[in-house]
């Protein structure tokens, strides 16, 4: 009899344990439950991860954006490459530009009637080599009185102008011509710097050439053109 009550005791005591680790396992997964639940509700201010996520995107973007840069680069080297063509014709490429020293420069009366004054320069390579005279000469007339009048340039597109050894180019100036015999200008030398030089070479003011109208100002330089 005593047997039996103990039996039933620990029959009860184990019941009632095992229904406590029950109710413990349920608290654990509900609190389990729980802290998914407030993480799933805490997503939208974890809004920052997809952010990131893209922010990632945006960094590959930027990389996409600085290789593309690069490229531009490489696009404007070569066409850098490609001027470089240009600066080496002009600094020992296959033409360079005609040295002063190379050319017979002399000038010449060319007014067409009596209204129109025309100084034509005309430059001869005297040069090994074929060169480049394209442009605007530098050019100053010297006065009587021992002053030196730049020249401006005329409303002109300059020409290419490559000169073969032995071939002419031509520049010329312009000008009214005074026939009151009061001009103010009284002209007697040309001073002349080829194109893209630095070397000058003086040239008498041609004789029988027309008197300048106006002063020096109003005289004017056009670019070189072969003369052919």
């Amino acid at each position: 009899m005593k047997y039996t009550r103990i039996t039933a005791l620990a029959t009860i005591g184990l019941a009632a344990t095992l229904s406590l680790t029950a109710c413990s396992g349920d608290g654990s997964a509900k609190n389990s439950s729980a802290k998914n639940s407030s993480s799933s509700s805490s997503s939208p201010e974890g809004g920052s991860k997809p952010e990131s996520g893209s922010g990632t995107a945006g960094s590959d973007a930027g990389k996409a954006k600085t290789g593309s840069g690069q490229d531009t680069e490489a696009r404007a080297g070569g066409a850098d490459v490609a001027n470089g063509t240009n600066g080496a014709t002009q600094t020992g490429g296959k033409i360079t530009f005609c040295k002063t020293e190379d050319l017979a420069i002399d000038a010449t009366d060319a007014a067409p009637d009596e209204t129109s004054g025309r100084i034509d320069i005309t430059m001869i390579n005297r040069g090994s080599t074929t060169c480049s005279a394209t442009g605007f000469a530098g050019v100053d007339i010297k006065d009587t009185d021992h002053t030196s009048n730049p020249i401006g340039r005329g409303q002109a597109q300059p020409r290419i102008t490559t000169l073969k050894p032995g071939a002419a180019a031509v520049f010329d100036l312009a000008y009214d011509i005074d026939s009151t015999g009061n001009s103010l200008a009284h002209p007697t030398n040309i001073l002349v710097t080829p194109p893209n030089e630095t070397h000058t070479v003086t040239l008498k003011w041609p004789a029988g050439a027309g008197d300048i109208k106006g002063a020096y100002t109003d005289v004017e330089v056009y670019p070189t053109h072969t003369t052919k």
